[in-house]
């Protein structure tokens, strides 16, 4: 594993290819007081580049231009969050994405394990610690443990979207799975907006 620090930006001669795995750390889950702190990315070479925002300043012009690209995929676990933060603190909307909780949730409906370390161990036999999920992540300095968490939230998505995509195919459920994705960023509007506990497709 090789985990590379920045801070405020992503390099201006990094290339990352065109698909790229994403997640981000933030300080709890209520985005609007919980400010974004960390995104992590990785090319699947086993390598992670994360971006602290030790300011709360978040210009970061070359991290945005590659969060817009179209050109590049964009691949999360529960992208409903993430995408939320980006768009909430960076002004970024992502496209295209890709998520493997919501393709783990079509293609695996013999389980309700869809959790990132669910996945890792059952479709890659990779055991994940998540023991620093609830760590500062607003903290001058991250330590050794926090970086090697977030490193591990990214590197193993490109398998698993192999992996998924396999299943996704196998049952019938390709198309579907990408209408979801493509919807996410509507779902995100919602939940900025305020609808983000309710069902507006429900009958009551």
């Amino acid at each position: 594993m090789s985990i590379t620090l920045h801070f405020d930006d992503l390099p201006d001669d990094l290339d990352l290819g065109n698909m790229v795995a994403v997640d981000s750390e933030t300080m709890g889950l209520k985005l609007r007081r919980d400010r974004l702190c960390v995104i992590q990315l990785s090319s699947g070479d086993g390598s992670a580049h994360l971006v602290q925002f030790r300011s709360g300043s978040y210009a970061a012009p070359n991290l945005k231009r590659l969060l817009r690209d179209e050109q590049v995929t964009k691949i999360f676990h529960y992208a409903r969050f993430d995408l939320a933060a980006i768009r909430l603190y960076l002004e970024v909307d992502c496209a295209p994405v890709y998520c493997t909780k919501i393709a783990s949730k079509l293609a695996r409906t013999f389980t309700d394990r869809h959790g990132l370390k669910d996945l890792c161990s059952d479709l890659l036999g990779v055991s994940l610690s998540k023991q620093q999920q609830s760590s500062d992540w607003g903290a001058e300095e991250l330590t050794q443990e926090q970086l090697r968490y977030a490193a591990s939230d990214v590197l193993y998505l490109h398998a698993l979207r192999e992996r998924l995509d396999a299943m996704l195919h196998r049952e019938g459920r390709t198309a579907l799975s990408r209408a979801c994705f493509a919807f996410l960023p509507h779902r995100v509007s919602l939940d900025l907006l305020g609808w983000e506990e309710a069902d507006v497709f429900a009958h009551s």
